[in-house]
């Protein structure tokens, strides 16, 4: 495939509000989890927050109102994206611009909150009443609206791996020239329906996740805003680019993924061989790495027999927590900040290795400058997605 440029990248998230505080929690290995409760939660684990949405007082039209749309504008105001953005939008035309956005549960903490207000009528509240809200596409159409993009806007929803197919998607779109600048991304906020229901699924760790760790528990939720922007032709001076994509849904359960990871191994052969690289031609991989017994161990022993031994390996959820639909662009974001600063992270809170993984973890980050890097991210029902990227 021909490379899709990065022109510019945002991540707002647990462990920091936008790219320098990123930068620092990483470099100081300090995790962005915190054991503070969720509001009307009675699940005891450790959280992912952004902590600084929970003060944060900039105003969302009432149309939009919800912790999912005011995460999504903190997080665009981060490191000069809107403002690039925009640029784009006077340099190609607002109908030349699209928008790509994954996202898991949307605005549906609003919704959640809906309910639990209803009048005695059962109707929502005249404040609840807002159809642009209650809906999956909600991010997608309040960031097109607030960044002025009138070209496609478009929500993937397929679990973990939303927000990393939207750059599969926004690359095929630059081929058939849908638009000539894409906003591509994914947006996850904290609710109950979240954290419940990964309880139910016997998946929530107690204490901060530990990916591929000996005594790993389960993974710990978060939540996080990430934006890139992608064209055909650099739009600037950045050098980045997207160089390849592997998709793939393998369908063997609803929540667990193939004891062989066919599926997972499926889009990391797609990717390399669309960038026409080699797997010895990938300096750094961040793992999907959740901190669960199963996925851990199937991820871990997939990448040892397909990696050679010089190929860095770490998973960062232990800073950012498991930012569900927005997962794929928190780690992509990271992967590409890898590639941008020389700087890749080790894995954190993990000390002792589980050598039933077989993968050689980085423990520790280390400064590597790279010219490679792939992502991974493997949702439910077996959605798949590898994503590289490289120089242009």
């Amino acid at each position: 495939m021909r490379a899709a440029c990065i022109n510019a990248y945002t991540l707002t998230c647990a462990a920091g509000v936008g790219m320098p505080a990123v930068n620092r929690s990483l470099k100081e290995a300090r995790t962005g989890l915190s054991e503070t409760p969720w509001p009307g939660c009675g699940v005891a684990t450790w959280l992912g927050r952004v902590a600084a949405l929970d003060d944060d007082e900039r105003h969302v039209d009432e149309r939009w109102g919800c912790r999912n749309n005011r995460l999504a504008q903190l997080g665009l105001e981060q490191d000069g994206f809107a403002t690039r953005v925009r640029e784009a939008v006077a340099h190609y035309g607002a109908g030349r611009c699209a928008v790509i956005l994954g996202t898991s549960t949307s605005s549906i903490g609003r919704t959640e909150q809906a309910y639990s207000e209803l009048q005695p009528d059962q109707r929502f509240s005249p404040e609840f009443r807002q159809p642009e809200v209650h809906n999956p596409h909600s991010v997608s159409g309040y960031v097109a609206e607030y960044l002025g993009i009138t070209g496609p806007a478009m929500t993937l929803s397929t679990a973990c791996s939303s927000s990393a197919k939207v750059f599969a998607s926004a690359a095929r779109w630059l081929a058939c020239n849908v638009a000539d600048a894409i906003v591509v991304g994914g947006v996850d906020s904290l609710c109950l329906s979240v954290i419940y229901g990964f309880h139910s699924l016997q998946l929530v760790s107690p204490n901060p996740c530990r990916p591929f760790d000996r005594d790993r528990e389960g993974i710990s939720l978060g939540e996080a805003a990430g934006f890139a922007l992608v064209s055909r032709d650099p739009f600037g001076a950045n050098s980045l680019a997207l160089l390849g994509y592997g998709e793939s849904t393998d369908a063997y359960h609803m929540s667990s993924a193939h004891p062989e990871g066919l599926g997972a191994q499926l889009a990391m052969q797609a990717a390399i061989k669309r960038s026409g690289l080699s797997f010895e031609g990938i300096d750094y991989l961040n793992l999907h790495g959740t901190g669960t017994r199963s996925n851990d161990g199937i991820e871990g022993r997939l990448c040892a027999s397909l990696f050679p031994e010089s190929t860095l390996l770490s998973a960062t959820k232990g800073w950012t927590g498991h930012t569900l639909g927005a997962a794929g662009i928190t780690e992509a974001v990271l992967s590409i900040n890898a590639l941008a600063t020389g700087f890749v992270p080790g894995t954190l809170n993990t000390r002792s290795p589980d050598p039933a993984c077989e993968a050689p973890i980085l423990l520790d980050g280390v400064e590597a400058p790279i010219d490679t890097a792939m992502s991974n991210s493997f949702g439910f029902g077996g959605n798949n997605c590898s994503l590289i990227f490289g120089r242009a």
